[in-house]
Formats: structure tokens, sequence, C-alpha cells
């Protein structure tokens, strides 16, 4: 149980939903990603960059794509009793967002198909760097533990947004396709919430987190 992960990874507060600050994944087909802001306090700005920036500077394009649409990798999440789907104008056309009334709670589910080689334990090195430099940001929990069989960072905390605390889980997989184009896909996936309904929440938030998936569909050769 992650009731107590739960109070931790709800919280993004805002009268409306606005894109999660984890959503600046690169453009593939223009160059328009940047680094992240650099932090005085680290050791170099190469350490500083988000998981998107670094794969573009190592001349990875990623191509998004709707998770329904895959045929070799299987990525979804539940939509609890109550939560619907939820649209805006400024998500880009292959985000999935779900979303309990017109605010938060929400969840969103972004993937992107992978073109060129790179080093996946380096480029997870990244992948917590959007979270980390959120305004106020305080690490409640992280991980580099595989997720179903593939590379995958997570990480959880909470940080201010808007006047308002907030928490949220953010996961990342590097995750391969079935055989025998075994394409590999970038796979974000995020939980925010309201840190002072976190408790109220939780039970719909630990549904959506343990039920998130990124698998070979049955039947099909792993990758």
């Amino acid at each position: 149980m992650v009731v107590a992960a739960a109070a931790a990874l709800l919280s993004t507060a805002a009268c409306a939903p606005e894109s999660p600050d984890y959503q600046a994944i690169w453009s593939t087909t223009t160059s328009t990603t940047a680094a992240a802001a650099p932090d005085p306090g680290a050791d170099s700005d190469e350490e500083r960059l988000s998981i998107a920036a670094w794969l573009e500077r190592e001349g990875v394009a990623g191509q998004q794509v709707a998770p329904e649409k895959l045929t070799d990798l299987t990525v979804s999440m539940p939509v609890p009793e109550g939560w619907q789907p939820y649209q805006n104008p400024n998500l880009s056309p292959g985000t999935r967002v779900i979303a309990k009334g017109t605010t938060y709670p929400m969840a969103m589910l972004m993937v992107f198909e992978l073109d060129g080689q790179f080093d996946v334990a380096e480029a997870l090195e990244h992948a917590n760097v959007d979270a980390e430099i959120s305004e106020n940001f305080t690490e409640l929990n992280a991980s580099r533990t595989d997720f179903n069989g593939f590379p995958s960072s997570m990480i959880e905390g909470s940080y201010d947004l808007n006047g308002a605390r907030m928490h949220s889980y953010n996961r990342i997989v590097i995750a391969t396709g079935a055989a025998p184009q075994r394409q590999r896909y970038l796979v974000q996936f995020t939980v925010t919430g309201f840190a002072d309904k976190a408790a109220e929440e939780a039970p719909d938030i630990e549904e959506i987190i343990s039920g998130f998936t990124v698998e070979v569909p049955s039947g099909a050769p792993a990758g």
C-alpha cells in the first residue's frame, strides 16, 4: 500500500488544471527543448539537463504516439470511478490525461517513439531533473528499480504551484516493443494532486499507480 506515498504524490495546485511541470519533453521535429535552468549548486550544467534535453543532445529524436495506437507495446492507466478524460488545447494530441472533476487530482500519460542510439542508464540519470527543478521541490521518494522488466526511474515529491503546495508521482520508463522491430520508447507517467486532499484521494491514486501498465502484449515476442 502506498497511502503515505499517495499523500505525497497527490499534489499539484491551481484552480484550473495546467499542463504538469513534467510535460517538458522535447519536440521531435524541431530542436526546441532547452536544458533545465542551471543550478548554481550543481557541479556542472550537464547534471541539470532534463532527459528530453539530454536525448536531444545525443541526437535522439522522439515522436509522440498515442498509447492506444501502439501495436508492439501495451501502455495504459486505469480510470477510477468518478474520473474522466481531461481535454486541454495546450496538450499535445498524443497526451492522455484523466482528472477527477475539472481540476486536480489528475494523471497524465505520454509515449514517445525514440529514434537513435543512447546509453539507457545515463539517460535515466536525467529522468528526475524536471521534477527536481520545480519550485521548492522536496523529494519524498525515488527509485531506479526496473518497472515490469524495463529500465525506469521514479521520483515522488512536493512542490509549489500557483501559490499551493502540490505532490506528484512521476515515472519514466524506457521500454522496448515486441520483436522483430524492438522499437524503443520513452513512457512518462505522472499523477498529481492537492496536498490537502491527499488522504481523501489516496484510494483513487493508489488504484491508478498500481494499475499503470507498460508491457509487451501477450503472445508477442519480447523485445
